[in-house]
C-alpha cells in the first residue's frame, strides 16, 4: 500500500496518511508522496477543499526516528529543507481551504502540520504534543510560528519545553483547534465540513486566507489596504454574483468556485 492515500469525491480531495504500524510517522518516501498528492490538489479543477487524516490510531507521530539516524538516510538538513518546510508551505499557502481531521496522537511534526491547516478538527481520543525537547531538538514544521499565535506565546512555550501531551478537549479549549467530535461520530462530522467548504465561493476562501497569513505580520493600515485589493478581487467572482442573486432572490446559492 502507498504510503500517502488519494480520493477526489465531491470536489474534495481526501489525503490519509497511510503507515499505521509506524502511527503514520514520516519517512522519505511518504513526506514527497505528500508533497506531490498537495500539489495535485492544488492544481486540480475539481478540488475545492483539501482533507488531510491518518489511518489506524494515530493522525501522525510526526518524524520516523530510525530516519533520522540512519547514516544512508536523508539527514535533519534535507528533512528539513526537502520535507517538512515545503509541506507547511503549501499547505499555507495553498489557495483552498484544507481540514485536518486528527483522529488520534499528532506528535512532534504531525502535531504542527495540523496546525498549519485552516480548520483542524478532533476526535476526543485524539492528542497533541510536541516532543521535541524529548530528544534534544527544537519545534520544527512551523511550530514555533503557528502555535504561539494560536494559544499565546505562554502556553505555547511551556508546553515545548516541557513536551506535555495534551488532550483534545484542553487543546480546544486553549483555542488550538475549532471542534472536537466523539469517536464514534468523528469521521461523519469531520467530512461534513469539508464538504461545506467544497461548496463555498472558493476564491473567497482563498482570499481569507491569504489576508489571515499576512495578518501576523502586517500593521492595521497595511492590511486594511491588503483587505481593499483582496475584496476587490473577490467581488470580481462569479460566485459574489451568484452569491447576492441568490440572497435578493431569497434562494440557496449555488457556489462552483468560480
Amino acid at each position: 500500500m502507498p504510503s500517502i492515500l488519494f480520493e477526489i469525491k465531491n470536489n474534495i480531495a481526501f489525503i490519509t496518511l497511510n503507515r499505521p504500524e509506524k502511527y503514520n510517522s514520516f519517512n522519505r518516501e511518504m513526506a514527497l508522496l505528500l508533497l506531490e498528492k498537495l500539489d495535485e490538489a492544488a492544481l486540480s479543477k475539481e478540488v475545492r477543499c483539501i482533507y488531510i487524516t491518518g489511518e489506524g490510531k494515530a493522525f501522525c507521530a510526526g518524524q520516523d526516528l530510525a530516519e533520522v539516524v540512519d547514516p544512508g538516510g536523508p539527514g535533519m538538513k534535507k528533512i528539513l529543507s526537502e520535507h517538512y518546510n515545503p509541506i507547511i508551505a503549501k499547505i499555507t499557502e495553498l489557495p483552498k481551504p484544507v481540514v485536518a481531521a486528527v483522529n488520534g496522537v499528532a506528535a512532534g511534526a504531525g502535531a504542527n502540520i495540523a496546525l498549519a491547516c485552516d480548520v483542524v478538527v478532533a476526535s476526543i481520543s485524539a492528542s497533541f504534543i510536541q516532543a521535541f525537547s524529548k530528544i534534544g531538538l527544537i519545534p520544527d514544521s512551523g511550530g514555533t510560528f503557528h502555535l504561539p499565535r494560536l494559544i499565546g506565546r505562554q502556553k505555547a512555550s511551556a508546553l515545548m519545553m516541557l513536551g506535555d501531551k495534551i488532550s483534545a478537549t484542553d487543546a480546544e479549549k486553549m483555542g488550538m483547534l475549532y471542534k472536537v467530535f466523539e469517536d464514534d461520530i468523528f469521521k461523519n462530522e469531520s467530512i461534513k465540513i469539508a464538504e461545506t467548504l467544497a461548496q463555498l465561493p472558493t476564491k473567497a476562501l482563498a482570499f481569507t486566507k491569504h489576508a489571515l497569513n499576512y495578518s501576523a505580520t502586517n500593521n492595521l493600515q497595511q492590511q486594511l489596504l491588503l483587505e481593499d485589493e483582496l475584496q476587490q478581487k473577490a467581488a470580481a467572482t462569479k460566485d459574489f454574483k451568484e452569491g447576492v442573486d441568490a440572497f435578493l432572490e431569497k434562494r440557496k446559492a449555488i457556489f462552483k468556485g468560480e
